[in-house]
């Protein structure tokens, strides 16, 4: 009796691998990590409170307000998921240019997002809309280096990491997407479906906060006023 119980046992396990195993390779949405990454663990209720909020929000690439880049693929365009973010001279003319932060948050992920991706860093933002407090992922894809590890906290403005081309797949430019989840991974890039996923310009727009509170990374120091 004793050893048809550890057979039943033994054969349900079997069955709970294999099914377990079949839904991880026809996971499209999800690319397998290459290592065992604690920033795919949900964030703990303290670890959310403890998130100062983000007041503001700006463009990842060229200036805080977007000059100095454009956008070469749309969000929802050919079902894309976010915005690819180009230096305006074209091609390969900004590999390894600075991406920075958005806004204020703490990393989640930053590490090789496997084929297609190259390095990937992933910040969840807190927000606070009419009263209520929500949290939002910064995503940004095909980074050349990376400058940051999960756990830090970055400030908005903060570089993060350079404009990549994913191991040479692609001409150099960021993938950037904002996302609605808590939980961190890598995605697909492209999907019909694009629930829990957010127009990147848009949101951005919306949340840039006050003129005077520009980052000014890019701003030019004003030449020396003569005195009369």
């Amino acid at each position: 009796m004793l050893n048809m119980k550890r057979l039943v046992l033994c054969l349900a396990l079997f069955v709970l691998g294999v099914l377990a195993a079949l839904t991880w390779r026809l996971a499209p949405e999800l690319t397998r990590p290459t290592h065992l990454d604690p920033a795919f663990q949900v964030p703990s209720p303290f670890e959310l409170a403890s998130l100062p909020v983000a007041t503001r929000f700006d463009f990842p690439l060229g200036s805080e307000h977007g000059a100095l880049a454009y956008n070469a693929q749309r969000f929802t365009e050919n079902h894309h998921l976010g915005d690819d973010l180009n230096g305006i001279g074209g091609e390969n003319s900004d590999l390894g240019d600075p991406i920075y932060a958005v806004a204020d948050g703490r990393v989640l992920l930053a590490r090789d997002g496997g084929p297609g991706w190259g390095n990937v860093i992933i910040v969840l933002h807190a927000i606070e809309e009419n009263g209520t407090r929500r949290y939002v992922q910064s995503y940004y894809g095909h980074c050349q280096e990376i400058l940051v590890h999960a756990g830090d906290d970055v400030r908005r403005g903060q570089k993060i990491a350079t404009v990549g081309t994913a191991g040479g797949q692609y001409f150099a430019h960021l993938h950037f997407e904002i996302r609605e989840f808590i939980t961190p991974f890598i995605g697909p890039g492209y999907r019909e479906n694009t629930a829990g996923w957010l127009n990147p310009t848009e949101f951005i727009a919306k949340h840039r906060g006050a003129p005077e509170d520009d980052v000014g990374r890019t701003r030019p120091t004003p030449p020396p006023q003569s005195v009369p």
